[in-house]
Parts: structure tokens; C-alpha cells; sequence
């Protein structure tokens, strides 16, 4: 890992959470695993620009005691009924995650004047 440790959200598959914090219309969701891992997913918002979470499918108990067998990001794809009218430069980012006890899918959307990153990261946060 590099010194913010920044990695990909599959680093959580095999592992089990105690908690999952955060929610629509946040701008950081935190995992903490039962190994007493904490990982953070967020994006660091900076002038014309907002990223949050728009939505989750699913709920986030779910992910909370039981093994996660997925963990995956899916970008760059836009849902059928979102309207860009008025957005210079947009993205969407979508995390699908999988238990034995369900299934979760948390989309967060960058919106922005095209010069300012609306990317999301995943980072383990120090002990």
C-alpha cells in the first residue's frame, strides 16, 4: 500500500465486517472489519465539485457478520433515468458488495465543471 494507504475495495472480500457506517447523501461510507481493520470509502471535496453517495440498494446491515463474498467497483456507467441537462461533467461510480444474507449496491455520483476530479477513493485508515 502506498502512504495514505489507499486500496481497491476487494481487499475487503474474505473478510468479515463488525459495522458499516454512512449513508445517502454522505460523502464517506467506513467499514470496520471484526479484525479491527477500519477501511473508508470517501472522496476529498474540493471546490466546484460534489461527490456523495446517491443511493444504496440493498441494505447495509446486510455486509454487518457474515463473509463477504463480493467486493467490486463498476465505473462509467449511467442509469437510464438520470437526467445530465444541466452537469458539465459527471461520473458514476458503483460498489456491489454480496453476503450469504444479501446483496448491496452503493452509487455515488461526481458532478462538477469538468476540471476537478469526481472520483471516489478506498483507503484502510491507520490503527
Amino acid at each position: 500500500m502506498n502512504e495514505r494507504n489507499y486500496c481497491e475495495v476487494t481487499v475487503l472480500k474474505g473478510k468479515t465486517l463488525a459495522s458499516v457506517s454512512g449513508g445517502v447523501g454522505e460523502d464517506s461510507i467506513e467499514f470496520r472489519t471484526t479484525d479491527g481493520e477500519t477501511y473508508l470509502m470517501y472522496h476529498e471535496q474540493d471546490c466546484c465539485e460534489s461527490v456523495s453517495v446517491q443511493d444504496i440498494v440493498g441494505d447495509l446491515q446486510d455486509l454487518v457478520g457474515s463473509e463477504i463474498l463480493l467486493a467490486e467497483e463498476v465505473a462509467g456507467e449511467t442509469p437510464v433515468d438520470f437526467d445530465d441537462r444541466y452537469l458539465d461533467s459527471y461520473s458514476w461510480t458503483f460498489y456491489k458488495f454480496a453476503t450469504r444474507k444479501g446483496y448491496v449496491d452503493i452509487r455515488w455520483l461526481g458532478e462538477s465543471n469538468g476540471y476537478y476530479s469526481e472520483g471516489v477513493s478506498f483507503r484502510k485508515l491507520a490503527k
